[in-house]
């Protein structure tokens, strides 16, 4: 009962791990002009068999390997050249395998919507190259009446969080680019399914305060066969800023600190003969943490660019 109880919580953190690709996103230095709008289509799979319980690396035993499925649309239109606005929700399906072969059913559903609004502050040439600085301003909150205390498949962790993000990027005329960036995530109350738990004393309240965050990002990268495809390195690092460990034979909440660092590859690519039209993909992988899976994760998806007016 304890490990189905722990992999449950590592799953909701995975979610939030895993989210979203860096193709016209609130997260990387592409802005759209004022007339333009884009649809993205990411589909991605993710799995773990490892964890670490506080800063314990341990494996899976009750469950073999956890599986997480994510199918999520995503729009965004400019609005000005220096203003972009974004929208999506992603549908998850979660399970997992045991240790003979069989599955164990998980759960599926719509997850959060996510709103968020990116702004050009700065755009100035520089050294044979231009550096770029962009804010963004996001939030996101359940859309469906899924459970954040199902243990382990729930979909997502249940509670609204509102995210400040500041992106600097600088290209050199060579086409390489280096971007770094950092974000503040506040997180709210999650509703359990239990009227009491335990977080460095008793809390008789289904209600649990979900720790904030911040995240620092650094990204290399170079642009391709006449800016036609962009290739790309990252890591994330991401660190709560208050909860407790997972406590040995005792159910992980979501009061927990959670803290990991993400290696990443992407590549996109604009097909010259389809005007508009595009492919992404990336494979993350988490390698250090506290609280946190082990997730190795693959994305594919496509983008559309249209001019929505003349």
């Amino acid at each position: 009962m304890s490990k189905m109880r722990k992999i449950y919580y590592l799953l909701l953190l995975a979610a939030g791990a895993t989210s979203y690709l860096s193709a016209q996103t609130p997260s990387d230095a592409i802005l759209m002009k004022g007339n333009q709008a884009c649809v993205l289509l990411e589909y991605s799979f993710a799995s773990f068999d490892h964890y670490w319980e506080g800063e314990v690396k341990r494996n899976n035993q009750t469950i073999e390997t956890v599986h997480r499925r994510s199918a999520m649309p995503m729009v965004a239109i400019g609005l000005w050249d220096n203003l972009n606005i974004y929208a999506g929700v992603p549908y998850v399906k979660t399970w997992s395998t045991e240790p003979n072969g069989g599955n164990f059913a998980g759960a599926s559903g719509l997850q959060d919507l996510t709103l968020a609004a990116k702004y050009r502050w700065l755009n100035k040439t520089l050294n044979k190259g231009e550096l770029v600085g962009l804010a963004t301003l996001g939030f996101s909150t359940p859309i469906s009446n899924y459970l954040p205390d199902y243990q382990p498949y729930s979909i997502g962790i249940g509670a609204p969080e509102l995210s400040y993000r500041a992106i600097l990027e600088y290209q050199h005329s060579s086409k390489w680019f280096v971007r770094g960036a950092g974000a503040y995530l506040w997180r709210g109350y999650a509703e359990a399914e239990r009227e009491y738990y335990y977080n460095d004393g008793s809390y008789y309240t289904p209600w649990m305060d979900v720790p904030s965050a911040f995240t620092l990002e650094a990204v290399a990268g170079k642009w391709f066969l006449a800016d036609a495809l962009r290739v790309q390195l990252s890591y994330i690092a991401s660190r709560s800023l208050s909860g407790d460990d997972i406590r040995s034979y005792n159910a992980p909440q979501p009061t927990n600190r959670v803290n990991f660092g993400r290696v990443g590859l992407m590549a996109q690519y604009y097909f010259p003969q389809v005007k508009g039209l595009g492919v992404v993909a990336y494979h993350n992988r988490i390698v250090d943490g506290r609280n946190a899976p082990e997730m190795i994760t693959t994305g594919l998806g496509l983008t559309y660019f249209f001019n929505y007016r003349k």
